[in-house]
């Protein structure tokens, strides 16, 4: 009679086997779209190469396409339709130097971010899908709610190249706020009635969005989070905790339009976490009034010797306007 495996270190045993297999198929895989993405730049290198030695005149252009895609799916099945054949071409003129191509974008990565003609654009969705590892899912999301150009307008033309370049890169509360934040995904009409209590309620609901859209680093910590003063009782609509800048982040949500007084609160909820909840680690806290409206001349005086880390903001329940952003950043560019 043989003895048993030590169950113990069998398990053991067991889960680094499976651990070393996950990851063998996660490389194989990245390895796999990696030489896919190569391939699809060189068949497009071919196709711009061959038009441009005036093989094929402008007018024929389009025959082409279909020409290659009748014959390559002949030959090789699917996935040489006239628009994937296209997309291929884009796909180069849109980076022309194979050295500047993402070993951890996809091709369903790229053919999302070469719908945009904006250089700018291009390259800063390549910088956040590889430091932030967004799904297709999510790639499509910030770029519908347009996050380049939300980012890009609250910075100078300085700060628009360097986004461009480099992604997003929080060092400070200030690299944390968007103007406008935008909540599309929570499906509501901008003229439908909803009390702060419903609007923060489908937030909570549709956590993984909002955490989307808030940006990196945010781990969530409650709602109506409860503060005590003087036998009165207050609540913060939504705590987080950035795991970056180390500090708690409180937002208030306002229906309508910003008051004086909801900064005053906000002020005041600052000042009690900075004393009270913060422990030994922790940096100064940050606070976000967000709502439907704001008049940004009442929010300069209401915030005027402010010295807490308090930001306004506004919010909007449907996707921003692109020509009307495109035009904003274009004048944004130009200014010398």
């Amino acid at each position: 009679m043989t003895d048993e495996l030590p169950a113990d270190t069998y398990s053991q045993l067991k889960d680094q086997i499976g651990m070393l297999l996950r990851q063998g198929r996660q490389q194989a895989g990245r390895a796999v779209n990696s030489i896919l993405v190569q391939t699809y730049w060189h068949i497009g290198r071919h196709i711009v190469e061959f038009e441009q030695k005036g093989n094929v005149k402008a007018e024929y252009g389009s025959e082409l396409l279909d020409r290659l895609s009748r014959d390559l799916s002949a030959e090789f099945g699917k996935g040489f339709s006239r628009s994937n054949l296209f997309q291929i071409r884009q796909f180069y003129l849109r980076f022309p130097k194979i050295q500047t191509l993402s070993g951890q974008l996809s091709w369903s990565h790229y053919v999302e971010i070469i719908k945009s003609d904006n250089d700018l654009e291009i390259s800063f969705y390549v910088k956040q899908c590889e430091k932030e590892n967004w799904s297709v899912r999510e790639l499509k999301r910030q770029m519908k709610s347009m996050l380049f150009h939300r980012l890009a307008l609250s910075k100078d033309k300085t700060g628009v190249l360097e986004i461009a370049q480099k992604g997003t890169e929080i060092q400070q509360p200030e690299d944390l706020i968007k103007d406008p934040y935008v909540f599309e995904f929570l499906g509501l009409s901008s003229q439908e009635r909803v009390l702060e209590g419903e609007l923060e309620q489908r937030l909570i609901q549709n956590l993984e969005l909002f955490l989307l859209e808030l940006g990196k680093g945010f781990a969530f910590v409650g709602r109506q989070y409860k503060i005590t003063l003087a036998n009165r009782h207050f609540y913060v609509d939504l705590v987080f905790y950035h795991r970056i800048l180390k500090c708690f982040v409180l937002i208030d949500l306002k229906r309508g339009e910003i008051e004086h007084n909801d900064i005053g609160q906000m002020n005041m909820y600052l000042n009690y976490f900075a004393k009270e909840e913060n422990t030994e680690g922790d940096n100064s806290p940050i606070g976000i009034v967000l709502g439907a409206y704001k008049d940004r001349v009442m929010v300069e005086y209401a915030t005027a010797n402010i010295t807490n880390n308090l930001f306004v903001s506004k919010y909007q329940l449907y996707l921003p306007d692109r020509q009307q952003l495109q035009s904003e950043l274009e004048r944004l560019l130009s200014d010398e």
